[in-house]
């Protein structure tokens, strides 16, 4: 079975320009992109993908594009919902057309408990038979967890875990206990942090922007345990993580990808990409990088 490592981009949903389909012709664009670009993984179906603004059956489509574009890189399928049936009918379609993992949400209306939690990830990982990356966001969920909390949850089919909560210590608690739960950063701004900390990779959003910057930090860091080369590379990547995370985050990172050169559809409503102003000061951010821009 494949270990997740590395760099795993969340994904963005490429759309028609009409925004009712998602467009696959741009998607394998993306994704190819990404690839040949030295990423590691993919992850679709995320926040950054527009979940909440998809039907079931576009959810099933994009796991399935993704795993026929991406090729060798394993797919790890975002299949969380507000309802356990419809996270275990896509979690199941998902271990049927080839994703190496799930990543879940927790029910993000009504929050769950731990005991309710445990409750739903048995019963995806009992209908899938895969591994879950359980996505730590308690800013939409409501849900709050300590790190032994979610090391138990390697009792119930989680061996990963995306940690989007910005609580840096309780992180690191989880990167030292990896016997149990692996951890991956899922916060921008403290990705230099957490692949310092040990952490073996990050689930990153910005990586769909400055793929090629995102891969060489990791590998400064993780691989040849370079900090003075990974802090370089970080004054250049944490401006573009700070704008980030200072907007909408889809529309942000959807915005830098069509600055890349990606079309993408735009986001479908309410949202839509950053105004004209806000392009052109992420375009410099990029441009001071060294990113790719058009």
């Amino acid at each position: 079975m494949t270990q997740l490592h590395g760099i795993l981009v969340a994904l963005v949903t490429p759309f028609t320009d009409d925004k009712t389909k998602i467009d696959e012709a741009r998607l394998k664009a993306h994704i190819e992109d990404l690839v040949a670009a030295g990423v590691h993984g993919i992850v679709p179906g995320g926040s950054t993908g527009e979940f909440t603004t998809m039907s079931t059956a576009e959810r099933k489509q994009l796991t399935e594009l993704c795993v026929k574009f991406a090729g060798r890189v394993p797919v790890v399928a975002g299949t969380g919902s507000t309802s356990t049936a419809e996270a275990v009918e896509l979690s199941v379609h998902a271990a049927q057309v080839g994703a190496a993992a799930l990543m879940v949400v927790p029910p993000f209306y009504d929050s769950v408990n731990l005991e309710q939690l445990k409750e739903l990830m048995a019963e995806i990982h009992g209908a899938s038979k895969l591994p879950i990356v359980y996505y730590n966001i308690p800013s939409a969920t409501g849900l709050t967890l300590s790190p032994a909390e979610i090391s138990s949850l390697s009792d119930v089919g989680v061996k990963y875990l995306k940690d989007t909560s910005g609580n840096a210590p309780d992180f690191t608690e989880l990167v030292f206990g990896q016997d149990k739960v692996t951890a991956f950063n899922g916060w921008d701004s403290l990705t230099f942090y957490g692949l310092a900390a040990g952490s073996p990779g990050g689930v990153w959003g910005a990586a769909n922007l400055i793929p090629e910057l995102a891969v060489q930090l990791w590998e400064a860091i993780s691989v040849k345990g370079d900090l003075d080369l990974g802090r370089k590379l970080w004054t250049k990547v944490w401006p573009i993580c700070k704008f980030l995370e200072s907007h909408n985050y889809a529309a942000a990172v959807k915005t830098g990808v069509e600055l890349r050169g990606q079309p993408t559809g735009g986001l479908r409503k309410p949202f839509s990409l950053l105004s004209p102003e806000l392009q052109a000061e992420l375009k410099n951010l990029m441009q001071k990088a060294g990113a790719k821009t058009v």
